[in-house]
């Protein structure tokens, strides 16, 4: 993108340079190129984070896989790496293209896997200021109160999600799985009967969402 922006400055100084050279007042027919626009900026930023981002879930996909306890540590860390990038690059989308929702909400993605849950949310909170019913922004920040024992806003995100988009509300059902599952070994900073309380809660909601998915087939949003 930099040599780009360059050879379209290095295009705009020259041509009018051989026009005074030469004495004539026509100008060259070669075409210039136009610079990028601010908005054209942030979406190359963002696709830049979005490669970053997709070579931290493979590697991520890797360790998950991996028994060697070492060469897992060492692909974590990779992973790690790769999402750090992706945040510098989704931070540059942000500042050429304010109103970039889906550079918000993947910034928001980037902060809570890499553990930074406030800049996580403050991020989510951005995305959704933009555009409300951006679902992916919902379901992903609904995963950051989960990491935060936020229950209570977990649920209400759930409930969003079921009744505008079927596909993120099942996904965040996986989620809680998971986090239950986790919960069940070590279940320190939740209170034992609150936890009780929300697993029978997910559990109503998994049975609810079987009873009605054929209602709601092909009525998701999609981004």
């Amino acid at each position: 993108m930099r040599q780009r922006a360059a050879l379209a400055l290095t295009l705009s100084l020259a041509i009018p340079g051989l026009a005074a050279a030469s004495g004539s007042g026509r100008t060259s027919s070669q075409p210039q190129m136009a610079p990028l626009t601010p908005e054209q900026q942030a979406i190359e930023y963002y696709n830049d984070g979005i490669s970053y981002r997709d070579k931290a879930a493979a590697y991520e996909k890797e360790a998950a896989a991996e028994t060697d306890a070492r060469k897992k540590a060492k692909l974590e860390t990779k992973a790690t790496d790769k999402h750090e990038s992706s945040i510098k690059k989704f931070l540059m989308a942000t500042r050429k293209d304010p109103r970039m929702f889906q550079a918000w909400g993947s910034l928001g993605y980037a902060y809570r896997v890499t553990g930074n849950y406030p800049a996580s949310l403050e991020a989510y909170a951005k995305a959704l200021e933009i555009q409300p019913a951006y679902t992916p922004a919902i379901e992903y920040r609904a995963e950051a109160y989960l990491g935060l024992g936020r229950l209570d806003e977990v649920k209400a995100a759930y409930m969003t999600l079921f009744n505008t988009d079927r596909k993120r509300a099942d996904e965040l059902t996986s989620a809680i799985d998971r986090w239950l599952e986790k919960k069940k070994g070590d279940p320190s900073g939740i209170d034992p009967a609150r936890l009780d309380e929300f697993g029978k809660w997910a559990s109503e909601r998994k049975q609810l969402a079987a009873q009605t998915s054929s209602l709601t087939s092909g009525q998701e949003l999609r981004w």
